[in-house]
């Protein structure tokens, strides 16, 4: 048996967030955001009158960095705990929203730590005191309909996912609007992270056809549109902003690998965006995994309308398609090439390694993984280099 969970409701298309004038009814909402980009493209100024407008007292907490730390969550929970929210409605990208669902966890659970709720679908029930609504501003995360939430440690800076479907939001919006005024570099990052998503999904142990369908999906949407929503086309920007919310609800559900246990680790040491790193990874992984997986792959290639008439040569072209699109976006094929010092490389592979395998993505790769193959994936990664696995 398999569980298939995404929002109760998911509103999208241009000017979709006007539709949380659906929450009357309700008395006091917490605006969990982070970004001056909330400011500037007047997402955040816009949300707050749908809400007022809606007879909703308002509270904005903004404090939220990138790479959410447990402190702020902490700090965030607290404040909830004072204002009593009924209503927490998180704007952002994967950061904000990331931490909102953490906050909500330890708002209606005080007695909680963070080291309670690292174990995968562990979590209490929720919605004792509030419902979550999440507004994806990025078109890369779709944490907006998914059950992860990932937090950064304060002491370690490594990232922990925290899984469970209590943290799916009841309200997912997907404004089309939004991401017209995302950056360049932004757009770049944040769609491989799409592409990321559905690939691994796909592969994933726990896929089903349920997430089947969703993944290939959003392959298509993200891979045809990425490069022209990355050059300014705003019709390219809305459909990759509609396929990576396909590729959130897949692996919500069938889950992810090693690319994502990989970045959890490296991405905050080597002061590199999520998204960048599962770009330069994934075409090592896919080499990886395509010992046991070659076959899922090959059907993406088809999807995609990539050259082969094997499922190797399939796979090739899929690796080959990933590093071209990686190029065509600006974004080096390797950790080196990103500007990641020699020595900071040597100097942590084998803590970056160890810590890959314990993360909660890796049961799920279809490819069984220790320390030693980690390391050889992040040594590919880092220079670039080719090696059969």
């Amino acid at each position: 048996m398999a569980r298939f969970t995404i929002p109760r409701d998911v509103y999208y298309g241009a000017n979709a967030v006007e539709e949380l004038k659906v929450l009357k009814g309700y008395k006091k909402a917490i605006i969990v955001t982070g970004s001056n980009f909330m400011i500037e493209n007047q997402s955040l100024e816009k949300l707050t009158r749908v809400l007022k407008e809606s007879g909703l007292e308002v509270l904005v907490f903004d404090k939220v960095e990138s790479n959410p730390l447990i402190s702020t969550v902490y700090r965030g929970a607290e404040v909830m705990r004072s204002y009593e929210p009924d209503v927490i409605v998180a704007l952002g990208g994967g950061s904000p929203v990331d931490a909102a669902k953490s906050m909500w966890v330890f708002y209606e659970n005080p007695e909680l730590k963070f080291d309670d709720i690292k174990t995968p679908f562990s979590l209490p029930k929720l919605r004792k005191k509030a419902i979550f609504v999440a507004v994806g501003t990025t078109s890369g995360t779709a944490t907006e309909v998914t059950s992860f939430s990932v937090i950064t440690d304060d002491e370690t800076q490594i990232k922990y996912p925290i899984a469970d479907f209590e943290i799916t939001p009841d309200i997912a919006v997907v404004d089309t609007e939004i991401p017209l005024s995302m950056p360049q570099t932004l757009t770049a990052d944040s769609g491989m992270d799409a592409i990321t998503h559905a690939v691994e999904a796909y592969i994933a142990t726990a896929h089903t056809d349920l997430t089947d369908c969703l993944a290939i999906k959003a392959a298509q949407m993200v891979f045809e549109n990425l490069v022209d929503s990355y050059n300014g086309s705003a019709e390219a920007r809305k459909n990759v902003h509609v396929g990576q919310n396909l590729a959130g609800m897949s692996f919500s559900n069938a889950l992810l690998g090693i690319v994502h246990s990989l970045a959890h680790k490296v991405g905050v040491i080597y002061g590199i965006t999520h998204g960048r790193c599962n770009a330069i990874m994934l075409p090592y992984v896919i080499e990886y995994n395509r010992a046991v997986a070659e076959d899922r792959f090959a059907d993406i290639s088809r999807a995609l309308g990539l050259n082969g008439a094997t499922d190797k040569q399939l796979t090739n072209s899929l690796i080959e398609a990933i590093k071209k699109i990686n190029v065509q976006l600006n974004i080096p094929l390797s950790y080196q090439a990103a500007g990641v010092a020699e020595k900071t490389f040597l100097d942590t592979v084998d803590m970056l390694a160890e810590a890959a395998v314990g993360d909660p993505c890796t049961l799920f790769n279809p490819r069984k993984t220790d320390i030693e193959n980690m390391k050889k994936i992040l040594t590919c990664s880092y220079y670039g280099t080719d090696v059969a696995f």
